[in-house]
């Protein structure tokens, strides 16, 4: 944004979209909200198709003590590392909107769907590599029957199980400092360990504290409400990309239900090393593409501004 009395105002927001682009930072894929199913928007409103406009923290921002704005990112790729196993993490896209408020504090505003549509990653080896091989009859056996690729297949889902706290504004824009709490788990999905084996939990999550590698390079374009481009417009979208994210001070509790009843909770500890202490595991994320949509002058559409944000984005509604 032009005015160096906003600087404040885009570093939050680069920070916001800088936190949560953490890989799979994250929740569960899930049904969208109504509002959002299916949805397209025009030109430079494109990649912010499901920011909560209509939250009512989002609609009560008003321009001059709070400010909402729109995030969105997406990352092509990353690995997370827990005990002596590594799982590389698929494509994500992460979306919220994020209302800044006085000295420096900000609300994450997560979709009512979750924030995070990822793709579930495959872990290397599958079974056979989490649990086998084993002298344990009833590992052995299931190893035994491992020769269908199908019954093998173990697929790695990173899920938020809280909101992020601890949110730093200006960390999103430095090297080296933590940008906020993120409370996480690892759904585990296989026939044999059955719907419902989990790496953390809501009572027990697995806590990420992501920081920047390096500081990101950050390009601005302003647009019109319906996200037509318009050097004069009073929207302006702020696009970060070229840093990595990592943590590597978290500890990741052992296994729990998988296999019936949580039979198998001891082989995939065994094998992974679980629980694993902090300092042993580390996540990256890298190739984030991030983007932020707000008010090149929120006081601009003060008291409402929240309101006006909301009707823009709807006017870019394909």
């Amino acid at each position: 944004m032009p005015s160096l009395r906003r600087a404040p105002v885009r570093a939050s927001a680069v920070a916001a979209a800088s936190a949560l682009a953490l890989l799979g930072a994250a929740q569960p894929a899930a049904a969208q909200p109504a509002a959002a199913d299916d949805v397209q928007l025009n030109g430079v409103w494109a990649p912010f198709t499901r920011c909560p406009v209509d939250d009512p923290v989002m609609l009560a921002a008003d321009g001059v003590t709070d400010t909402a704005l729109c995030i969105s990112s997406r990352s092509a790729s990353g690995s997370i590392t827990i005990g002596s196993r590594t799982v590389p993490t698929g494509a994500t896209d992460l979306q919220a909107g994020v209302v800044t408020h006085p000295g420096g504090r900000s609300t994450v505003v997560p979709p009512p769907g979750g924030a995070l549509v990822a793709d579930p990653a495959q872990l290397p080896g599958g079974l056979l590599g989490l649990m086998c091989p084993s002298d344990i009859p009833l590992v052995s056996d299931i190893c035994a029957r491992l020769t269908d690729s199908r019954l093998n297949r173990v697929t790695a889902t990173v899920e938020s199980v809280g909101r992020p706290t601890d949110f730093n504004l200006l960390a999103g824009v430095m090297e080296g400092r933590p940008i906020l709490t993120l409370p996480v788990r690892i759904k585990l999905d296989n026939p044999f360990l059955g719907e419902n084996c989990y790496l953390g939990s809501a009572s027990e999550p697995i806590v990420l504290r992501p920081q920047n590698t390096a500081v990101p390079a950050v390009r601005t374009d302003r647009f019109a409400g319906d996200g037509t481009p318009d050097p004069a417009g009073p929207l302006n979208r702020l696009s970060a990309s070229g840093a990595d994210q990592q943590d590597t001070t978290y500890a990741v509790p052992g296994a729990a239900g998988c296999g019936l009843l949580g039979s198998l909770d001891w082989a995939v500890n065994l094998k992974t090393g679980l629980p694993a202490a902090a300092g042993t595991n580390a996540v990256r994320m890298t190739g984030a593409s991030t983007s932020v949509a707000a008010f090149t002058s929120p006081g601009s559409a003060a008291p409402e501004q929240g309101k006006r944000l909301s009707e823009y984005w709807h006017s870019a509604v394909r």
